[in-house]
């Protein structure tokens, strides 16, 4: 099994809840996520699913939990990969049914062989089924559409049945989104360890330098200090390709006078850090960049200042979009007013393309509606979010300033909703231009 610290009775406590939320005579079916391969036969490393994670723990492939408080007897089921002592030369060691029975907390487990004739007829008990379509997990999906349409179709003559499929999220989500004790100390390990890696690998930034190498030397930063890796695939931009929002490759030799994009986070015992900051390959910024990164940073600390109960995440998004209009219109990318140009998303959409937030949690980008009835969702203590305004200038766009095209910016932290206002999780990495130009120095 992958090496996570396991609180037993805090994921009890989760599955309660979920018991508890459920409909009377409601299944709630989570798959393990699928194994990723490449070619014939390479498995990449694994990554649990965040959901089944979040009520069980549990971190193997293949495994199905399946809630059920019909089941008064066994309300928590889990099937999952049997002991193999062949295969576990090959990947490691299994815990197989016994573990799920008294490490797990499962009231009963099977082998996920078992899982075709035992869960058909935990279906036709229930008159809803909480299951996700389009996880990946097609051998599951089947299964469960054949059971439905078979319970449906006795359903008239039996008296039960399954009639509504629902997401399990219209009950997961609300709960995942806001984080509690636990789960916050968990948020500030990944950020503590995601600024010490960016504050290590700075000084590497230097002309002939290559992305490649900032990528290894954040991602090394993360495991050395007890990440499992990057919580997502590390993003290292230098010049133009900082104009490209999820640029991945880390291909390019940084040269001198461009500037780079850094924007990588550690997953520590599965949570994520989220962090961007963008330095000057020569050491400094010339001006017509400090002048740009300024306007980055206003518009940064406009938005983590409202930050707080009551406020909206489109409060947050709108303080940090006005300023960077602003800063548009003054260097003559834009014409007009600030408040002519936020009727007209299509004109400053190719420098400002991006939403200011996102949740952050079990997932980078984490579950959780951003509007509820129709409204923007107000935020509430507990709540994680990124702030993460830019500003980029595409190289062919013809009213950008020479000097300036070809370069994005962007700065972003992890904040947490407190009941007072906010804290800044990441807030010990600078973002002051100075500050950033002397992160370079060591």
């Amino acid at each position: 099994m992958t090496a996570h610290v396991l609180d037993a009775a805090l994921h009890a406590a989760r599955r309660a809840r979920v018991l508890s939320a459920l409909a009377p005579d409601g299944v709630m079916i989570l798959p393990a996520a699928p194994e990723l391969r490449v070619g014939r036969d390479l498995e990449l490393r694994y990554q649990p699913d965040p959901d089944l994670y979040y009520l069980t723990g549990y971190t193997e492939p293949e495994a199905v939990a399946v809630l059920a408080p019909f089941r008064t007897d066994a309300p928590f089921t889990l099937f999952v990969r049997p002991r193999d002592p062949e295969r576990e030369v090959w990947t490691g060691p299994r815990g197989g049914t016994d573990a799920a029975l008294a490490v797990f907390g499962a009231d009963e487990a099977y082998p996920i062989a078992e899982l075709p004739e035992r869960l058909p007829g935990i279906i036709a008990e229930a008159g809803t089924v909480y299951f996700r379509l389009g996880t990946g997990r097609d051998d599951v999906e089947a299964l469960v559409r054949t059971s439905l349409i078979r319970a449906q179709r006795g359903r008239q003559r039996e008296g039960r049945g399954p009639r509504t499929l629902v997401d399990p999220g219209a009950i997961l989500d609300d709960m995942r989104i806001f984080k509690d004790a636990h789960e916050i100390e968990l948020l500030r390990e990944a950020a503590r360890i995601t600024m010490d890696a960016f504050r290590e690998a700075a000084p590497r930034i230097r002309p002939g330098a290559g992305e490649w190498e900032l990528e290894a030397a954040l991602d090394a930063g993360f495991r050395r200090r007890g990440a499992t890796g990057p919580a997502f695939p590390t993003i290292v931009a230098a010049g133009a390709n900082a104009t490209v929002l999820h640029y991945t490759d880390n291909a390019a030799p940084l040269e001198a006078g461009q500037l780079l994009l850094m924007d990588a986070g550690a997953r520590y015992r599965m949570y994520c850090g989220d962090i961007s900051r963008t330095f000057p390959i020569s050491g400094a910024f010339a001006p017509a960049q400090r002048d740009v990164y300024d306007a980055v940073l206003a518009a940064h600390d406009a938005a983590i200042a409202l930050v707080r109960p009551g406020n909206t995440v489109e409060q947050v998004h709108e303080a940090a979009l006005r300023v960077a209009l602003a800063a548009l219109i003054e260097l003559g990318v834009l014409r007009g007013t600030v408040d002519e140009l936020l009727e007209k998303k299509e004109e400053y959409h190719p420098f400002l393309p991006h939403r200011t937030s996102h949740w952050l949690g079990l997932d980078v980008h984490d579950v959780g509606d951003y509007k509820t009835a129709g409204e923007p969702r107000r935020l509430e203590p507990g709540m994680v979010l990124t702030v993460e305004p830019g500003i980029y200038l595409p190289a062919a766009h013809e009213a950008v300033p020479t000097a300036l095209r070809g370069t994005g910016i962007r700065i972003e932290d992890d904040v947490l909703v407190t009941p007072s206002g906010h804290e800044v999780l990441t807030a010990a990495l600078p973002t002051a231009a100075a500050d950033v130009e002397a992160m370079l120095r060591g």
